[in-house]
């Protein structure tokens, strides 16, 4: 099977909320929001579990460090996806973060991988586009959303562990991957060409337009690759235009392989077509067999979490109802957003803390705007690229209303306030 790529269904939900969100719950973020935060972050920890041992114990780890794929050379083999996911995100990751020391960040997500790794965003751009609409397969789309808005805000690197990224590669025995490494071996999977032949048998006029496919999906990845971060960005302003910059690129690629997916899919008879959208199928097949050979101990406990994250993503569940939803929203209030830390560090005034509190509350919303409740797939593979990119538009929005907001918090603070302000992110978890 190929690209032995995927990630959880559902974003992290250990990240902050405000004092004063308990008394208005159902404003920032949204009640379902808030809920299927919560109750996302608890499903998809006790669902991966093993991936995370798995890069916590060392075993696929240096795994992420090395310049050729660790996928392997055959990528129809599906190869424990959610550990080689956690595991080339993790290493690169955490390399450069607190000295390496960290068994795990804070802003990781449920499947123990990273949107951000170093300087980089989104790492696994191209492949994650490709599983999303040849195989069906968008649960590493979903894990995008207010948890990296937030790692943008305060990041958790120091400017000189960042800047390690930006060395350049060529030293032996290089600890910290250079982020044009990162941008290079992180997404190495084209069009898988070859398996879509062998389900399809193109005749010759089919095989001329998979090969135009084949050329436009590159196109499409080099449109990523020149996104990635030339210099480190030095505060969250510019992160949050690098996620700008990036999810752009990614729906500049859609664009580039939109008409000649088109093409490539309106040469097919039906009976070629229903081969193709057979892909899906057995690719949603495979990982189900494979998580269900690979499930945990707990799994009662974990069947009930299931029901508990299914009920919070009904359109008319009522968190204010579900005491489960309650004790997890609870313990997400316990790690605030540290809004008098930020006001008293800043000294700022009543106007500054207003414009605090609008862009604490427009980053919050963001996780009803972007709620990673999980879909059905569409059937074809147009209908996957319309929905992708609907997804990423919605990523982008979020950015942009975030950076106005932080534009308009930061407008009249000194420059002694600003660099009081990125000095926060890198206090977490130390």
């Amino acid at each position: 099977m190929a690209l032995a790529l995927a990630g959880a269904t559902l974003l992290l939900a250990a990240v902050l909320l405000p004092d004063r969100a308990q008394a208005q719950f159902g404003l920032r973020g949204g009640p379902l929001g808030v809920a299927r935060f919560a109750v996302g972050h608890m499903m998809g920890l006790s669902r991966l579990r093993h991936s995370r041992m798995a890069v916590r114990g060392g075993r696929y780890r240096s795994a992420a460090l090395r310049s050729q794929d660790p996928r392997g050379a055959d990528r129809d083999q599906l190869s424990n996806p959610y550990v080689l996911r956690a595991a080339l995100t993790a290493q690169a990751a955490l390399a450069g973060w607190q000295g390496g020391r960290r068994p795990q960040g804070w802003w990781r997500h449920p499947d123990g991988s990273y949107g951000w790794v170093g300087p980089v965003f989104w790492p696994f751009a191209h492949d994650d586009l490709t599983n999303a609409i040849v195989f069906g397969d968008a649960t590493s789309l979903s894990l995008y959303g207010y948890g990296d808005l937030y790692a943008a805000l305060f990041t958790p690197y120091a400017a000189t562990e960042l800047a390690a990224y930006t060395v350049p590669s060529g030293r032996r025995a290089r600890k910290i991957p250079a982020a044009e490494t990162l941008c290079e071996a992180s997404d190495t999977g084209g069009l898988p060409v070859d398996r879509i032949a062998r389900a399809v048998a193109p005749n010759e006029a089919q095989r001329t337009a998979l090969d135009e496919l084949s050329s436009a999906w590159l196109a499409a990845r080099d449109t990523i690759r020149a996104a990635c971060p030339a210099q480190t960005p030095a505060n969250a302003a510019e992160r949050l235009g690098l996620m700008r910059e990036r999810v752009e690129a990614m729906i500049k690629a859609i664009d580039t392989i939109e008409a000649p997916l088109s093409k490539f899919v309106g040469l097919l008879n039906d009976d070629r077509k229903a081969r193709l959208n057979a892909l899906a199928t057995e690719r949603r097949a495979a990982l189900a067999s494979y998580q269900s050979k690979n499930a945990d101990k707990n799994a009662d406990k974990n069947a009930g979490k299931d029901a508990q994250a299914a009920k919070a993503c009904q359109a008319d569940y009522d968190p204010l109802s579900d005491e489960n939803a309650q004790r997890q929203y609870q313990q997400l209030v316990q790690q605030q957003w540290p809004a008098a830390e930020i006001a008293a560090t800043l000294h700022l005034d009543e106007v500054a803390r207003a414009r605090l509190e609008v862009l604490q509350d427009t980053a919050l919303r963001t996780m009803q705007t972007l709620s990673a409740c999980p879909t059905e797939p569409a059937a074809t593979p147009q209908a996957r690229l319309a929905a992708v990119k609907t997804r990423l538009q919605t990523l982008l929005e979020a950015v942009n209303s975030v950076a106005d907001a932080l534009d308009d918090f930061q407008a009249d603070l000194s420059d002694e306030q600003k660099a009081g302000f990125e000095a926060i992110g890198p206090k977490r978890g130390v």
